[in-house]
């Protein structure tokens, strides 16, 4: 089948990218209002965007119902500040109850009985049961639309990294020990390290890796 975009509704085109563009990590952003009020919300269009300058990015979208910023959005425009939590197999199950929409006044990790742990360089807290936390710095931010099914593109320079013991190997991270899960479609979450192979990349003579 064929299909053009602009002809479409935007939850069907939704639904085709969120069935294509598989696995994807979670960005567990924790975020502070002006108020002082904790927010905490799963975001799965998230990536790295370079080494140096360390630079990450994640795409909130707005709400479906009316095109409204989420919560995450807002707090980081106030604040300038938020850390990204990587989701690990444990927390998964208190990860999908910040996923609700609740009000602004709501602290999503008292919901969910997940832990606050003070950052080292920014205002926002560490969720402490993460196994990695990226303290981040609003580098800049993008806005595609104000319409239901639009969303922003929020660039993060991490200031500190904080990852477990447990997980460090000659500063490499034991992919296995941190055990990350990746979005699907629907309500399907994956586990990366079910089946994995390898491939070495091909380096042409005077090339480096």
């Amino acid at each position: 089948m064929e299909f053009t975009p602009r002809k479409m509704d935007w939850r069907d085109g939704y639904k085709l990218l969120i069935g294509s563009i598989l696995p994807r990590p979670i960005a567990f952003v924790s975020t502070v209002s002006k108020d002082g009020i904790t927010n905490a919300a799963p975001f799965s269009f998230f990536t790295v965007v370079s080494a140096e300058p360390m630079l990450v990015c994640f795409s909130p979208m707005r709400r479906g119902s009316d095109g409204a910023k989420k919560d995450t959005l807002i707090n980081i425009e106030e604040t300038g500040q938020f850390v990204i939590n990587i989701v690990s197999e444990e927390i998964a199950a208190q990860m999908n109850i910040c996923a609700t929409e609740f009000p602004p006044e709501v602290d999503e990790l008292q919901e969910s009985g997940l832990t606050r742990e003070p950052s080292v360089a920014v205002l926002p807290p560490r969720i402490k049961e993460a196994k990695i936390h990226l303290e981040c710095e609003l580098h800049e931010v993008h806005h595609y639309g104000d319409q239901p099914g639009a969303g922003s593109l929020v660039v993060g320079k991490v200031v500190h990294i904080h990852a477990d013991n447990s997980l460090l190997d000659n500063g490499r991270i034991l992919a296995e020990e941190l055990k990350p899960i990746g979005r699907m479609a629907g309500n399907l979450y994956t586990r990366p390290l079910g089946s994995t192979f390898e491939l070495k990349r091909q380096v042409r003579s005077g090339e480096s890796k």
